[in-house]
């Protein structure tokens, strides 16, 4: 499968080089694990995204017309999501964001190997992303 957005096709090459799901959620939390460091006094009740069954913390600023996104999770697994759903959406054009799908998750296979709640969570956190670029883009209309 190709995909339009070369970073999701990256992924998705990535994926297809290991063997079986175990090493791929070994990769998931090796990728978690090289998020970059996110500072504990963001990690307030007004960060937290809601619907995850995990804690996950999302703050974002824009900078014209990019949007800046810092995420992590007190979750292992759920901060290698946020990482792959990072390299996908993070520091691009507003109107980039919204209109670019996350192929990838179904491209990989994630949405059969994932729980329901990590499933929600995942979901959960795309719609915030989208959600910001929304705002972003409404805010430079006015």
């Amino acid at each position: 499968m190709s995909l339009s957005d070369p970073t999701q096709q990256e992924i998705v090459e990535e994926f297809e080089l290991l063997s079986d799901w175990t090493d791929r959620y070994q990769y998931i939390i090796d990728l978690g694990r090289k998020l970059p460091e996110f500072p504990v006094e963001q990690k307030t009740e007004a960060n937290r995204l809601h619907g995850c069954q995990s804690q996950v913390w999302v703050v974002a600023e824009t900078h014209d017309n990019s949007v800046h996104i810092e995420a992590i999770s007190d979750s292992a697994i759920v901060s290698g999501l946020i990482a792959l759903m990072l390299r996908v959406y993070n520091d691009r054009d507003a109107g980039t964001i919204v209109s670019t799908p996350p192929q990838f998750i179904d491209a990989i296979g994630l949405t059969n190997h994932l729980s329901p709640t990590r499933s929600n969570g995942l979901n959960a956190l795309f719609q915030k992303i989208q959600s910001i670029a929304r705002l972003t883009l409404a805010k430079q209309a006015s």
